[in-house]
């Protein structure tokens, strides 16, 4: 409900004639709403860059659009509200005989150069609702202009992909930026709410400088990318009207500090405690031991660890050692059996002063049988999610109803258990399978896919009762951030260039993450037998990314001991990775590839990472204004130790190998 019985005046505090009325944001930028038309233009540093867009919603078939004759009436309304001696909120009350009241809001802060807006409708429901639909957007810059296209989430293997703006062509889940790479100036247009609708944002280019069509809507599903093969569902009544997802709409400067502003600003409903110990630094039994995963094997890794490699700790001078999936051979008569082997495990953690990780799938049966569910007298089958009356089965498991008690009780029974074994970290997985949209969900209140993902994630955090570090794997990338403290930022990696390269495409495109999440994480990060070039390559997609999570066999011996002596007890290095942050990409213009240049400042140094993924050595210049680096300082490179004098800026990477220099 958006205190709609805290109206106060009618127009007093807009600039209008009889046809448009003046809302002001920062500087020399404005929206000018036009009551005539029932559209609105976005002015910014004083260039019309969205030109005429408009709401357009979608109830049961029938499209209404605020352009539309039929409403005969349009008024601006000021609501004030708690939020701040700048900011205000208005509202666009549409009325007319044959249409339903339509009111199109926005909230603006007079310091700044973005704002929020949403429309709503006086309709039982929506499953589409759009506050902003344009045929014109022109960033008034032509040189290296790009669109950004962002996945729903990090499953197989999907990729960011800088578009060139006059070909581009896609929807973009939850948010987009239009940027020229040579100024960096750019505009982010996204979704600050992911509890309830799942947002989409269609981008046509038309040349090197615009846009034929933009549209950010509630309602997106794509087979492919939201793995829905069925419609959004319909969102219904909120404070007596449905309500589109609130969007954010900003120029900035930099493109960079756009999306980071956009991440912070999106993460408004944190449900977890919020990480206050040091940057997780770990090891996962994914990595290499999977399926041969042992209580001996286990012990034998605490081992090299404590023993071998004494050196790579965190800040708060421990590890967490994650049991991935087959943990569950160490168990004897299922989760309601014998725990003694998990207990023995994060007891021996704890007595060489580790930290004890579980793996687990919440809303995923594996079975896929029809049969009794833990912890409930449910039968699995109960609480299939259906599409269509097919069950989804996605990634090899199937989809179960976040919102059935079935499902809900099978979660408290395995986290209590986790809890009695003494585990105090969580690897959770495949939660996308939350999200799909569904014939119905049990929760007969919860109609969309974003809602039911909510319901679940809700009642597994407070199962949790902030006892664990919790970390996502496969999962939203923005809808996962109120629930976790950590997540990995793409798809499964391990030792090749070509995976570093993969990891490093989302970093370079998705590093502003890390301002709704606590930390962004490369994935386990795996030596094996590869040259030394490639595991340095590795080792920085991790520390570029912003935390440490090892994953080599260290129960057996072989060269990535000697490797994991070496690299994980630099100094240095680990100095570097202890921060915890994502580096900010240098250049945004890789299409699905990765960035080659990252820099990262902190309060006393600056750091620089390159990354030379191709099969030959190239030479690369440094350029100390582009790369925001002090231009008269020495490089230290903390993999050899050498020394970049400061007249010297041009390096040569050897294939497949990466460097980074610090500058104190």
């Amino acid at each position: 409900m958006r205190i709609m019985l805290l109206i106060l005046t009618c127009c007093i505090s807009l600039a209008t004639t009889a046809q448009v009325a003046t809302i002001s944001l920062g500087g020399n930028s404005l929206i000018e709403y036009d009551f005539g038309k029932g559209s609105y233009n976005v002015i910014f540093n004083g260039n019309l860059v969205i030109k005429n867009a408009y709401a357009v919603c979608r109830s049961r078939g029938r499209m209404d659009s605020s352009t539309a004759a039929g409403y005969t009436s349009r008024k601006p309304v000021l609501v004030e509200g708690p939020q701040g001696p700048h900011v205000k909120r208005y509202y666009i009350v549409m009325k007319g005989d044959s249409l339903p009241m339509m009111q199109q809001e926005f909230e603006v802060n007079d310091m700044l150069h973005h704002f929020t807006t949403r429309v709503s409708l006086d309709v039982p429901g929506c499953d589409y609702m759009s506050p902003m639909t344009t045929d014109t957007v022109d960033l008034h810059q032509s040189d290296d202009t790009r669109a950004l296209f962002m996945p729903f989430d990090n499953d197989a293997w999907v990729r960011y992909n800088a578009y060139p703006l006059a070909s581009a062509d896609f929807t973009s889940s939850e948010a987009t930026v239009l940027y020229s790479n040579s100024s960096r100036h750019g505009l982010i247009i996204g979704s600050t709410e992911h509890n309830v609708w799942k947002t989409g944002v269609k981008v046509k280019g038309s040349t090197p400088g615009t846009a034929s069509s933009l549209a950010v809507f509630g309602g997106y599903t794509d087979k492919t990318y939201t793995h829905d093969v069925k419609g959004h569902g319909e969102v219904g009544h909120s404070g007596n009207f449905c309500w589109s997802p609130q969007i954010m709409v900003g120029w900035f400067d930099d493109w960079r500090i756009g999306l980071e502003t956009y991440g912070s600003f999106a993460q408004d409903r944190p449900v977890i405690a919020r990480w206050s110990k040091a940057t997780p630094f770990g090891w996962n039994s994914w990595g290499a031991i999977q399926d041969k995963l042992t209580l001996p094997r286990a012990r034998a890794v605490v081992d090299f660890f404590h023993d071998s490699c004494s050196a790579f700790r965190t800040a708060d001078h421990t590890l967490y050692i994650d049991l991935d999936s087959y943990w569950d051979m160490l168990l004897k008569g299922g989760i309601n059996g014998d725990l003694s082997q998990l207990k023995e495990f994060c007891a021996y953690c704890k007595s060489k002063g580790f930290q004890p990780g579980i793996y687990w799938a919440p809303f995923v049966d594996w079975g896929k049988s029809a049969r009794k569910m833990e912890g409930s007298d449910y039968n699995y089958s109960d609480c299939w999610t259906r599409q269509n009356g097919q069950y989804i089965d996605l990634d090899g498991a199937r989809a179960l109803d976040p919102t059935h008690p079935g499902t809900q009780a099978r979660i408290a029974l395995f986290i209590d258990k986790f809890k009695e074994c003494g585990f105090t970290m969580i690897k959770i997985d495949f939660l996308g399978h939350a999200s799909l949209e569904a014939d119905h969900f049990y929760d007969t209140t919860v109609h969309t896919g974003m809602q039911a993902f909510d319901k679940g994630m809700t009642y597994l955090t407070r199962r949790l009762d902030n006892t664990m570090l919790v970390y996502a794997a496969i999962s939203p990338n923005m809808a996962t951030a109120p629930f976790v403290h950590m997540r990995r930022i793409a798809c499964d990696a391990y030792s090749k260039i070509n995976e570093t390269a993969y990891t490093l495409n989302s970093t370079t495109y998705g590093w502003w993450l890390q301002r709704s999440y606590d930390y962004i994480d490369a994935d386990h990060i795996v030596f094996k037998n590869e040259p030394a070039g490639m595991n340095r390559a590795r080792l920085l997609s991790a520390i570029v990314t912003g935390t440490l999570i090892t994953g080599d066999d260290y129960s057996s011996p072989g060269p990535w001991r000697t490797t994991a002596r070496s690299l994980l007890q630099n100094k240095e290095l680990m100095q570097a990775a202890q921060d915890g942050a994502a580096f900010t990409p240098v250049e945004g213009n890789t299409g699905d590839k990765p960035g080659r240049f990252f820099v990262h400042k902190t309060t006393e140094r600056t750091y620089l990472a390159i990354i030379n993924y191709s099969d030959t050595a190239l030479q690369y210049t440094i350029d100390a204004i582009r790369w925001g680096i002090a231009p008269n300082r020495p490089l230290k490179e903390l993999f050899s130790g050498a020394i970049l004098s400061p007249g010297v800026r041009t390096v040569t990477i050897p294939p497949a190998d990466a460097v980074i220099y610090r500058v104190d």
